[in-house]
């Protein structure tokens, strides 16, 4: 499919969509797809110093997930950093300045913490400690190659399934601790937002990351609530007496753990960033994982900034025909949402597309992720709406894509060459 480049026309157009579209019912879009809710009134943050950006400028990041971790070599201390400093160099070359890397994907860590044992990845044996410490080989990696390291979290999982975690969950992960602070769903293990003591741990979980690494953010990923399923949390939302549906308790219970990490991120090192990566479904963030992104982006007190993953191509259709959510009209719609001053906007880009396409319903769902310079196409047209900046997910379909080498290297020097302009 022919680039399109999105003028002034596409974004008025997408305006009058975003207004039409507000309230569509997600079972319409596909699971990671966008379109603002209507949202319940909720109580104002407490004010906070804006971010202080420094020099960083645009915003240019790639994701570095718990399936890298399974490549490296933590065999040794020297091993991991040399792994480190190989992809970290990639990133600075590219011409990035920022690598969010999964430090805690299971209620566990990449680090040696009080609050959670070490992760599975390190050894094989979640609680097992390697020997050395990871995040700060990360994080000292990272600055050598002058890139900003920020530490992405998973707040509430626990298990995703019989096999991730591999083996048995520590003795003292928090889930075994504390059973009571646990759900599951369809074989996975999960917090439960509603608790008091949930928040708090989670909170603590940053403040001790950043009392103890230097790192330059702290990342949520898009997992909050795991069902709609109204069974999994009926005992406490009966107990509350909130006066709230189930649906808007549930969205308080998330907006009090942002807002709650927000402030303490702010009052222990205001210069950190703390930004979320919600789907680009705004439907199935707001109805389907209790995400209230729209007031998150709208007031300050929530987030830094919010990088929604617009993971389909030029022309994306779905099977009903919809074209809402092809890259060129889902991002427009939305840059087009309000934003408050101290709130920035990244687009989260599908490297994982490259060669095989996004699945859509159109002639190029495939091949429109074959042309060597999609990500970078998409990069420019972010820029012409006004986008902050961007990230890639993930590393290993850039850099060590058996499948399709050859177009990820041409997607890497297109990247590098819209890096440099």
């Amino acid at each position: 499919m022919k680039h399109l480049r999105l003028k002034a026309a596409a974004l008025a157009a997408a305006l009058a969509l975003l207004c039409a579209g507000c309230g569509a019912p997600a079972s319409s879009a596909p699971a990671s797809s966008g379109g603002a809710s209507s949202a319940p009134a909720s109580p104002a943050p407490s004010s906070a110093p804006a971010q202080e950006t420094g020099t960083l400028g645009e915003y240019r990041a790639m994701w570095v997930s718990y399936l890298e971790w399974e490549s490296f070599d933590f065999s040794s201390e020297a091993a991991f950093a040399a792994d480190a400093d190989e992809m970290m160099q990639n990133c600075a070359d590219m011409g990035l300045n920022v690598v969010i890397a999964q430090v805690r994907p299971f209620a566990d860590a990449l680090y040696p913490s009080e609050l959670f044992p070490w992760s599975h990845l390190c050894t094989g044996a979640q609680g097992q400690d390697p020997g050395f410490d990871p995040l700060a080989i990360l994080v000292e990696s990272a600055h050598s190659h002058g890139l900003e390291l920020e530490a992405w979290l998973n707040p509430y999982r626990v298990r995703l399934n019989a096999t991730r975690p591999a083996g048995e969950l520590a003795a003292d992960n928090p889930a075994v601790l504390h059973p009571e602070w646990v759900k599951e769903v369809d074989g996975g293990l999960y917090l439960d937002p509603s608790l008091p003591a949930v928040r708090q741990l989670i909170t603590d979980g940053v403040l001790e990351i950043l009392r103890n690494y230097d790192v330059d953010g702290i990342h949520f990923d898009d997992y909050f609530y795991p069902t709609t399923d109204p069974s999994f949390d009926e005992a406490e939302y009966a107990a509350s007496s909130s006066g709230l549906s189930l649906e808007e308790w549930r969205r308080e219970n998330v907006n009090q753990l942002m807002r709650q990490v927000y402030a303490a991120v702010k009052a222990e090192k205001p210069a950190v960033r703390f930004g979320v990566s919600p789907q680009g479904n705004m439907d199935n963030n707001y109805n389907s994982q209790y995400s209230d992104v729209s007031l998150w982006m709208a007031e300050g007190g929530y987030v830094d900034y919010v990088l929604p993953q617009l993971y389909w191509g030029y022309g994306y259709t779905t099977g009903s025909g919809s074209t809402r959510y092809a890259f060129e009209n889902i991002s427009a719609e939305w840059a087009a949402l309000e934003r408050a001053p101290s709130v920035a906007l990244y687009f989260g880009l599908g490297a994982y597309r490259i060669g095989d396409g996004d699945g859509g319903n159109y002639a190029e769902a495939q091949s429109g992720w074959q042309t060597g310079h999609t990500l970078a196409d998409m990069v420019e047209d972010g820029r012409a709406l006004g986008a902050d900046g961007y990230v890639l997910y993930r590393y290993d379909f850039l850099y060590k894509n058996g499948a399709w080498a050859d177009l990820a290297a041409q997607e890497v020097e297109n990247l590098k060459t819209a890096n440099a302009q």
